[in-house]
């Protein structure tokens, strides 16, 4: 039997969730183990920083939220998630703030509602200020989003591809994003539970998940993107008698594309409503990129060549090239496309996203993590020396991320 065809039985035979997973032979329900590979991953990651806000706060280090209320808690919230706070606590501005040339500035309108709103809600429960209640939304929806990993990994490749697959985003470099004040963790699970709907064929209930991660952050264009490819293909298949494409599940998947889209469209239009400036979002994300490349108009497509290009020149744009190719390879993998059409479908309308919009500064390694899934591809996760070089790397590169993040370049 070829690798192909290997890879073909997996993923049949991975079509049910397993409900329980054998660890160090015993038996246990799945979320128990995932549950208990997030939290060892957490009190590791929480020992890292806390070693190292002790370590800056006794050498004076400056850190991005030194300056005001120095504590574990702002710690915990450094980079812009003061913006985050300001949302929660009064809302967004009406008036854009710019310089003396009456360029737009850095202002909440880059940040979207859902998890400030959140935040404020466990504020006004239980008395916490922002900081403490933004990292317990964190780290509830960083356990979430890992428990929805799991499950749409096992439901095409089994419970050990998927175990993997969480383990691996648990303990990854920046998987500090699942704890700290940030919309990371709940982004993640808004797209990993819309993808498990994509894969369960439960297209209706792709509308709540992908409308709340519209509001959540950028991105989410994605899934009306990868669904309207997965129709495409259904339909391809459909009409070769290979697979039941009904006129329901048809509706279903044209009304959940055009809402969620219109859903991920919707913040730019709001901001321009309330602040009575046109281009209010675009000009705002503009902003955060002056101090890489200067001032620019924003044109689709151009941004990793525009940064590469000031750097590296014709050697950076050459890379860029390469970058693409390389994910196309990827993705044509027979161990990446076992995890089904969808999820190829979903990686690559995210990829595509990033390479239109996104500038490709520090960031871009967190804004990857939405393609966890990937890990579950059998050749990197049943690959015990490749999955055990992959786990130790990442606990390894934590403290360095916490430290290059944290006091040499903020996100």
């Amino acid at each position: 039997m070829s690798v192909r065809e290997r890879l073909g039985v997996l993923a049949e035979r991975g079509t049910a969730s397993p409900s329980r997973i054998r660890v160090a032979g015993r038996e246990y329900r799945w979320w128990v183990v995932v549950l208990a590979v997030f939290v060892a991953s957490r009190v590791f990651t929480t020992t890292l920083m806390v070693t190292l806000y002790v370590a800056a706060t006794v050498g004076e280090w400056h850190f991005a939220s030194s300056r005001t209320e120095p504590s574990f808690w702002t710690f915990s919230g450094s980079w812009d998630a003061s913006y985050y706070r300001k949302i929660a606590e009064g809302g967004y501005p009406t008036t854009l703030p710019t310089d003396g040339s009456g360029h737009v500035q850095q202002n909440s309108w880059a940040f979207l509602p859902l998890f400030p709103a959140i935040a404020r809600g466990l504020m006004f429960v239980t008395g916490l200020g922002f900081y403490p209640a933004a990292v317990i939304v964190a780290t509830v929806f960083g356990a979430a989003a890992t428990l929805v990993l799991y499950r749409l990994v096992a439901s095409r490749v089994g419970a050990s591809n998927a175990l993997w697959a969480a383990v691996l985003f648990c303990f990854g470099p920046l998987s500090f994003v699942l704890q700290i004040a940030y919309a990371e963790s709940l982004f993640f699970f808004l797209m990993f539970a819309a993808l498990w709907a994509m894969m369960a064929r439960r297209y209706w209930l792709i509308i709540p998940f992908g409308v709340a991660a519209a509001f959540t952050k950028p991105g989410e264009l994605a899934l009306p993107l990868a669904l309207g490819i997965v129709f495409l293909v259904r339909l391809v298949v459909a009409r070769r008698g290979q697979d039941a494409f009904g006129w329901r599940e048809r509706i279903a998947m044209i009304v959940a594309g055009g809402v969620t889209a219109v859903a991920g469209l919707a913040w730019p239009l709001i901001a321009s409503v309330v602040t009575g400036y046109a281009d209010a979002y675009v000009e705002t994300e503009l902003s955060w990129w002056t101090g890489f490349i200067g001032r620019v108009a924003f044109v689709p497509l151009t941004p990793w060549f525009l940064f590469t290009w000031k750097y590296a020149n014709v050697i950076g744009a050459l890379l860029v090239v390469a970058a693409i190719g390389g994910f196309a390879w990827l993705l044509s993998r027979p161990s990446v496309r076992a995890l089904g059409t969808e999820m190829v479908a979903f990686a690559a309308s995210y990829g595509l996203y990033l390479f239109a919009v996104f500038l490709p500064q520090q960031s871009l390694f967190r804004l990857l993590m939405p393609l966890a899934p990937l890990a579950g591809a059998p050749a990197l996760a049943a690959n015990r020396r490749v999955r055990m070089i992959v786990l130790i790397c990442g606990i390894a590169l934590q403290p360095v991320a916490l430290l290059l993040l944290w006091f040499l370049g903020y996100p």
